[in-house]
Protein backbone atom coordinates (compact mmCIF):
# COMPACT_ATOMS: atom_id res chain seq x y z
CA UNK A 1 0.00 0.00 0.00
CA UNK A 2 1.50 3.41 -1.00
CA UNK A 3 1.49 6.33 1.40
CA UNK A 4 0.50 9.30 -1.35
CA UNK A 5 0.21 12.06 1.41
CA UNK A 6 4.41 11.86 2.27
CA UNK A 7 5.13 10.79 -1.57
CA UNK A 8 3.27 14.35 -2.07
CA UNK A 9 5.43 16.55 0.34
CA UNK A 10 7.87 18.82 -0.68
CA UNK A 11 8.93 20.28 2.54
CA UNK A 12 9.33 17.53 5.57
CA UNK A 13 9.49 17.92 9.20
CA UNK A 14 11.86 14.80 10.06
CA UNK A 15 12.28 14.08 14.42
CA UNK A 16 14.75 11.41 15.25
CA UNK A 17 14.45 10.61 19.38
CA UNK A 18 17.80 10.34 21.46
CA UNK A 19 17.70 5.95 20.81
CA UNK A 20 18.27 6.86 16.86
CA UNK A 21 20.85 9.30 17.57
CA UNK A 22 23.08 8.28 20.42
CA UNK A 23 24.75 4.64 21.28
CA UNK A 24 22.28 4.29 24.61
CA UNK A 25 23.97 6.74 26.45
CA UNK A 26 27.32 6.63 25.20
CA UNK A 27 26.81 9.74 23.24
CA UNK A 28 26.47 10.64 19.88
CA UNK A 29 26.57 7.55 17.08
CA UNK A 30 28.41 9.57 14.36
CA UNK A 31 27.24 6.46 11.61
CA UNK A 32 23.76 6.99 12.63
CA UNK A 33 24.12 10.96 11.78
CA UNK A 34 25.75 9.77 8.59
CA UNK A 35 22.81 7.62 7.20
CA UNK A 36 20.53 10.15 8.09
CA UNK A 37 22.81 13.09 6.22
CA UNK A 38 23.12 10.37 3.24
CA UNK A 39 19.35 9.68 2.95
CA UNK A 40 18.68 13.75 3.16
CA UNK A 41 20.73 14.33 0.78
CA UNK A 42 18.91 12.16 -1.75
CA UNK A 43 16.00 13.64 -0.69
CA UNK A 44 17.41 17.13 -1.43
CA UNK A 45 18.43 16.04 -5.16
CA UNK A 46 14.70 15.17 -5.49
CA UNK A 47 13.95 18.84 -4.60
CA UNK A 48 12.22 18.04 -1.25
CA UNK A 49 13.48 20.13 1.97
CA UNK A 50 14.07 18.67 5.32
CA UNK A 51 14.22 20.33 8.59
CA UNK A 52 15.51 18.06 10.95
CA UNK A 53 14.33 17.89 14.67
CA UNK A 54 17.24 16.09 16.84
CA UNK A 55 17.47 14.71 20.18
CA UNK A 56 20.50 13.95 21.88
CA UNK A 57 22.35 17.28 23.19
CA UNK A 58 21.68 16.00 27.02
CA UNK A 59 22.94 12.18 26.17
CA UNK A 60 25.77 13.40 24.62
CA UNK A 61 26.57 16.21 27.20
CA UNK A 62 25.97 12.90 30.06
CA UNK A 63 28.64 11.01 28.03
CA UNK A 64 31.15 13.78 27.85
CA UNK A 65 31.06 14.71 31.33
CA UNK A 66 31.63 11.06 32.80
CA UNK A 67 28.04 10.73 34.56
CA UNK A 68 26.64 7.31 34.97
CA UNK A 69 23.08 7.81 34.57
CA UNK A 70 20.66 10.54 33.42
CA UNK A 71 20.28 12.84 36.05
CA UNK A 72 17.18 14.26 37.06
CA UNK A 73 18.33 17.98 38.81
CA UNK A 74 16.81 20.98 35.94
CA UNK A 75 20.30 22.56 36.37
CA UNK A 76 22.39 19.54 36.19
CA UNK A 77 20.31 19.03 32.79
CA UNK A 78 20.80 21.97 31.84
CA UNK A 79 24.79 21.90 31.87
CA UNK A 80 25.00 18.67 30.11
CA UNK A 81 22.90 20.15 27.30
CA UNK A 82 25.04 23.27 27.18
CA UNK A 83 28.00 20.50 26.89
CA UNK A 84 26.24 18.29 24.46
CA UNK A 85 24.74 20.91 21.93
CA UNK A 86 28.47 21.77 21.18
CA UNK A 87 29.21 18.09 20.21
CA UNK A 88 26.16 17.71 18.13
CA UNK A 89 26.60 20.68 16.17
CA UNK A 90 29.58 19.42 15.15
CA UNK A 91 27.99 16.33 14.60
CA UNK A 92 25.59 17.15 11.91
CA UNK A 93 28.29 19.46 10.27
CA UNK A 94 30.13 16.89 9.84
CA UNK A 95 28.15 14.28 8.51
CA UNK A 96 26.56 16.60 6.21
CA UNK A 97 30.13 18.29 4.37
CA UNK A 98 30.70 14.89 2.44
CA UNK A 99 27.68 16.09 0.83
CA UNK A 100 28.24 19.84 -0.07
CA UNK A 101 25.50 20.93 2.57
CA UNK A 102 25.62 22.68 5.68
CA UNK A 103 23.76 22.26 7.87
CA UNK A 104 22.81 25.27 10.68
CA UNK A 105 21.75 24.70 14.87
CA UNK A 106 18.23 26.18 15.91
CA UNK A 107 17.48 25.81 19.67
CA UNK A 108 14.15 26.93 20.76
CA UNK A 109 12.03 27.50 23.62
CA UNK A 110 8.16 26.84 24.21
CA UNK A 111 8.08 31.19 24.25
CA UNK A 112 9.81 31.24 21.11
CA UNK A 113 6.44 29.52 19.79
CA UNK A 114 3.95 31.24 21.51
CA UNK A 115 5.05 34.70 21.44
CA UNK A 116 3.93 35.89 17.91
CA UNK A 117 6.73 38.47 17.59
CA UNK A 118 9.54 35.10 18.14
CA UNK A 119 7.37 33.15 16.15
CA UNK A 120 7.32 34.66 13.18
CA UNK A 121 11.07 35.62 13.60
CA UNK A 122 11.95 32.24 13.82
CA UNK A 123 9.65 31.56 10.88
CA UNK A 124 11.29 33.68 8.64
CA UNK A 125 15.13 32.46 9.70
CA UNK A 126 14.10 28.99 9.03
CA UNK A 127 12.32 29.86 5.71
CA UNK A 128 15.94 31.49 4.52
CA UNK A 129 17.93 28.61 5.55
CA UNK A 130 15.97 26.55 3.81
CA UNK A 131 15.70 28.96 0.63
CA UNK A 132 19.87 28.58 0.75
CA UNK A 133 19.87 24.84 0.93
CA UNK A 134 21.04 24.62 4.77
CA UNK A 135 19.66 21.63 6.17
CA UNK A 136 18.16 23.26 9.86
CA UNK A 137 18.96 20.89 12.94
CA UNK A 138 16.81 22.11 15.51
CA UNK A 139 16.79 20.89 19.13
CA UNK A 140 14.76 22.15 22.39
CA UNK A 141 17.20 25.02 24.52
CA UNK A 142 17.39 22.85 27.26
CA UNK A 143 20.08 25.20 28.34
CA UNK A 144 17.89 27.58 29.67
CA UNK A 145 14.22 26.25 29.74
CA UNK A 146 12.65 25.60 32.69
CA UNK A 147 9.29 24.29 34.74
CA UNK A 148 7.41 26.94 33.71
CA UNK A 149 8.37 27.19 29.15
CA UNK A 150 9.92 24.03 29.00
CA UNK A 151 8.50 22.04 25.88
CA UNK A 152 8.90 18.70 27.94
CA UNK A 153 10.16 16.83 24.30
CA UNK A 154 11.20 16.80 20.80
CA UNK A 155 8.11 15.07 19.74
CA UNK A 156 5.98 18.23 20.65
CA UNK A 157 8.98 20.32 19.50
CA UNK A 158 8.52 18.76 15.90
CA UNK A 159 4.59 19.13 15.36
CA UNK A 160 5.07 22.81 16.16
CA UNK A 161 7.75 23.34 13.90
CA UNK A 162 5.94 21.57 11.35
CA UNK A 163 3.10 24.13 11.74
CA UNK A 164 5.55 26.95 12.39
CA UNK A 165 6.65 26.49 8.61
CA UNK A 166 3.27 24.86 6.93
CA UNK A 167 5.47 21.41 6.32
CA UNK A 168 3.03 19.27 4.33
CA UNK A 169 4.74 16.21 6.38
CA UNK A 170 6.07 15.28 9.83
CA UNK A 171 7.86 11.87 9.87
CA UNK A 172 8.60 10.71 13.86
CA UNK A 173 11.29 8.00 13.94
CA UNK A 174 11.74 6.22 17.03
CA UNK A 175 12.83 3.05 18.11
CA UNK A 176 9.46 1.06 17.67
CA UNK A 177 7.50 0.41 14.22
CA UNK A 178 4.53 2.75 15.15
CA UNK A 179 1.61 2.53 16.94
CA UNK A 180 -0.19 -0.78 18.20
CA UNK A 181 -4.11 -1.10 19.81
CA UNK A 182 -1.80 -1.77 23.00
CA UNK A 183 1.63 -1.74 24.29
CA UNK A 184 3.28 -4.42 22.64
CA UNK A 185 5.80 -5.01 25.16
CA UNK A 186 2.96 -6.20 28.03
CA UNK A 187 0.88 -7.32 25.53
CA UNK A 188 1.70 -9.93 22.70
CA UNK A 189 -1.14 -10.00 20.77
CA UNK A 190 -1.86 -6.39 20.56
CA UNK A 191 -2.37 -5.87 16.87
CA UNK A 192 0.10 -3.14 14.54
CA UNK A 193 -2.14 -0.06 13.38
CA UNK A 194 -0.75 0.92 9.83
CA UNK A 195 -2.97 4.16 10.09
CA UNK A 196 -5.64 5.68 12.03
CA UNK A 197 -7.57 9.00 12.30
CA UNK A 198 -5.41 11.76 14.27
CA UNK A 199 -8.95 12.71 16.21
CA UNK A 200 -9.51 8.70 17.51
CA UNK A 201 -11.09 9.04 20.69
CA UNK A 202 -8.96 6.23 21.81
CA UNK A 203 -5.54 7.59 20.48
CA UNK A 204 -3.97 8.41 23.55
CA UNK A 205 -5.10 5.41 25.38
CA UNK A 206 -3.54 3.00 23.09
CA UNK A 207 -0.27 4.88 23.59
CA UNK A 208 2.72 3.36 26.42
CA UNK A 209 4.65 5.13 28.70
CA UNK A 210 8.23 5.99 27.62
CA UNK A 211 10.66 2.98 26.49
CA UNK A 212 14.00 4.18 27.03
CA UNK A 213 16.21 5.65 30.06
CA UNK A 214 18.17 8.10 27.52
CA UNK A 215 15.42 9.71 26.65
CA UNK A 216 12.00 11.64 27.96
CA UNK A 217 9.46 10.61 25.18
CA UNK A 218 7.40 7.34 24.97
CA UNK A 219 4.76 6.62 22.11
CA UNK A 220 1.90 8.62 24.08
CA UNK A 221 4.29 11.76 23.61
CA UNK A 222 4.23 10.72 19.62
CA UNK A 223 0.99 10.41 19.71
CA UNK A 224 -0.11 13.55 20.96
CA UNK A 225 2.41 15.43 18.30
CA UNK A 226 1.03 13.40 15.82
CA UNK A 227 -2.27 14.38 16.62
CA UNK A 228 -1.53 17.83 16.58
CA UNK A 229 0.73 18.08 13.55
CA UNK A 230 -2.10 16.17 11.62
CA UNK A 231 -5.25 18.11 12.74
CA UNK A 232 -2.73 21.30 11.69
CA UNK A 233 -2.74 19.92 7.62
CA UNK A 234 0.47 18.39 7.70
CA UNK A 235 0.60 14.43 7.00
CA UNK A 236 2.33 12.43 9.91
CA UNK A 237 3.94 8.99 10.29
CA UNK A 238 5.50 7.61 13.30
CA UNK A 239 7.77 5.09 12.38
CA UNK A 240 10.83 2.78 13.23
CA UNK A 241 14.02 4.73 12.42
CA UNK A 242 15.41 0.98 12.23
CA UNK A 243 14.50 0.79 9.00
CA UNK A 244 17.16 1.05 6.67
CA UNK A 245 16.44 4.01 4.16
CA UNK A 246 13.14 4.93 5.92
CA UNK A 247 12.98 8.43 4.54
CA UNK A 248 13.68 7.34 1.09
CA UNK A 249 11.43 4.70 1.18
CA UNK A 250 8.58 6.93 2.90
CA UNK A 251 9.21 9.29 -0.16
CA UNK A 252 8.51 7.21 -2.48
CA UNK A 253 5.48 6.60 -0.94
CA UNK A 254 6.01 2.97 0.94
CA UNK A 255 3.49 2.27 3.89
CA UNK A 256 5.65 2.22 6.84
CA UNK A 257 4.51 2.52 10.48
CA UNK A 258 1.55 4.50 11.27
CA UNK A 259 0.07 6.85 9.12
CA UNK A 260 -2.41 9.51 11.23
CA UNK A 261 -4.83 11.39 8.85
CA UNK A 262 -7.02 14.46 9.40
CA UNK A 263 -10.45 14.90 7.91
CA UNK A 264 -9.19 18.97 8.21
CA UNK A 265 -6.35 20.75 5.50
CA UNK A 266 -4.10 23.06 6.90
CA UNK A 267 -6.30 26.12 4.96
CA UNK A 268 -8.94 24.76 7.48
CA UNK A 269 -6.91 24.51 10.47
CA UNK A 270 -5.36 27.54 9.62
CA UNK A 271 -8.18 29.57 9.21
CA UNK A 272 -10.28 27.94 12.00
CA UNK A 273 -7.59 29.21 14.78
CA UNK A 274 -7.36 32.52 13.09
CA UNK A 275 -10.85 33.32 12.99
CA UNK A 276 -12.15 31.62 15.86
CA UNK A 277 -9.75 31.79 18.42
CA UNK A 278 -7.74 34.73 19.13
CA UNK A 279 -9.75 38.85 18.86
CA UNK A 280 -7.76 40.85 16.91
CA UNK A 281 -5.24 43.32 18.96
CA UNK A 282 -5.87 45.93 16.17
CA UNK A 283 -7.60 47.32 12.86
CA UNK A 284 -6.12 47.86 9.19
CA UNK A 285 -8.50 49.63 6.87
CA UNK A 286 -7.64 49.15 2.93
CA UNK A 287 -8.52 50.65 0.03
CA UNK A 288 -10.61 48.98 -3.12
CA UNK A 289 -7.99 47.89 -4.43
CA UNK A 290 -6.42 45.61 -2.07
CA UNK A 291 -9.77 44.72 -1.11
CA UNK A 292 -9.97 42.84 -4.73
CA UNK A 293 -6.54 42.09 -4.62
CA UNK A 294 -7.48 39.91 -1.38
CA UNK A 295 -11.09 38.41 -1.50
CA UNK A 296 -10.74 37.79 -5.16
CA UNK A 297 -6.84 37.12 -5.59
CA UNK A 298 -6.25 35.78 -1.66
CA UNK A 299 -2.80 37.77 -2.37
CA UNK A 300 -0.96 39.44 0.52
CA UNK A 301 -1.40 42.57 2.22
CA UNK A 302 0.86 45.22 1.38
CA UNK A 303 1.31 48.45 3.10
CA UNK A 304 0.80 50.85 -0.10
CA UNK A 305 -3.16 49.43 -0.16
CA UNK A 306 -3.44 50.39 3.54
CA UNK A 307 -4.83 53.81 4.49
CA UNK A 308 -5.57 53.81 7.87
CA UNK A 309 -4.60 51.85 11.56
CA UNK A 310 -6.47 51.62 14.86
CA UNK A 311 -5.20 50.03 18.22
CA UNK A 312 -1.66 49.37 19.59
CA UNK A 313 -0.07 46.14 18.33
CA UNK A 314 2.93 44.47 18.26
CA UNK A 315 4.59 42.40 14.84
CA UNK A 316 3.52 39.20 14.97
CA UNK A 317 -0.02 40.15 16.64
CA UNK A 318 -3.64 39.34 14.95
CA UNK A 319 -4.83 42.66 13.16
CA UNK A 320 -8.36 42.68 11.43
CA UNK A 321 -8.42 43.88 8.11
CA UNK A 322 -11.16 46.06 6.97
CA UNK A 323 -12.83 47.87 3.54
CA UNK A 324 -13.69 51.46 3.58
CA UNK A 325 -17.36 50.49 5.08
CA UNK A 326 -15.85 49.02 8.61
CA UNK A 327 -16.31 45.64 7.41
CA UNK A 328 -14.10 43.12 8.41
CA UNK A 329 -13.10 41.00 5.15
CA UNK A 330 -10.37 39.22 6.89
CA UNK A 331 -7.73 38.90 9.70
CA UNK A 332 -4.18 37.74 9.75
CA UNK A 333 -0.66 38.19 11.87
CA UNK A 334 1.16 41.47 11.33
CA UNK A 335 4.71 41.58 10.24
CA UNK A 336 4.61 45.42 11.45
CA UNK A 337 4.09 46.51 14.70
CA UNK A 338 1.17 49.28 14.74
CA UNK A 339 3.40 52.48 14.78
CA UNK A 340 5.61 50.87 11.65
CA UNK A 341 2.54 50.59 10.02
CA UNK A 342 1.14 53.99 10.68
CA UNK A 343 4.61 55.07 9.24
CA UNK A 344 4.26 52.95 5.66
CA UNK A 345 0.64 53.51 5.03
CA UNK A 346 -0.07 53.89 1.32
CA UNK A 347 4.03 53.01 0.65
CA UNK A 348 5.14 50.66 -1.87
CA UNK A 349 7.28 47.79 -0.61
CA UNK A 350 10.21 48.85 -1.95
CA UNK A 351 10.27 52.27 -0.23
CA UNK A 352 9.56 50.61 3.19
CA UNK A 353 12.97 50.54 3.86
CA UNK A 354 13.46 54.63 3.18
CA UNK A 355 10.70 54.77 5.68
CA UNK A 356 11.69 52.69 8.66
CA UNK A 357 15.38 52.16 8.34
CA UNK A 358 14.70 48.85 7.43
CA UNK A 359 12.50 45.77 6.24
CA UNK A 360 10.91 43.11 7.59
CA UNK A 361 9.14 41.34 5.08
CA UNK A 362 7.77 42.94 1.89
CA UNK A 363 3.89 42.23 2.92
CA UNK A 364 2.44 44.00 5.60
CA UNK A 365 0.48 40.30 6.35
CA UNK A 366 1.53 37.42 4.31
CA UNK A 367 -1.46 35.57 2.58
CA UNK A 368 0.02 32.21 4.55
CA UNK A 369 -0.66 33.77 7.74
CA UNK A 370 -4.03 35.29 7.14
CA UNK A 371 -7.51 34.06 6.80
CA UNK A 372 -10.96 35.55 5.20
CA UNK A 373 -14.19 35.47 6.11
Amino acid sequence: MENPNIAQARLIVVKAGSSLVTAEGRGIDQDALNRWASQIAALKQRGIRIVFVSSGAIAEGIKRLGWPRRPTALNELQAAAAVGQTGIAQAYEAAFRPHGIHTAQILLTHEDLSSRTRYLNARSTLKTLLDKGIVPVINENDTVTTDEIKLGDNDTLAALVANLIDADALVILTDQRGLYDSDPRKNPQAQFIACIAADHPELENMAGGAGSGIGTGGMYTKVRAAKRAALGGAATVVASGREADVLLRLADGESIGTLFTSSQNRIAARKQWLLGHIRPAGKITVDAGAVTALVEKHSSLLPVGCTAVEGSFHRGELVAICNADGHEIARGLANYGSGETERILKTPSEHIAAKLGYVWEEELVHRDNMAHW
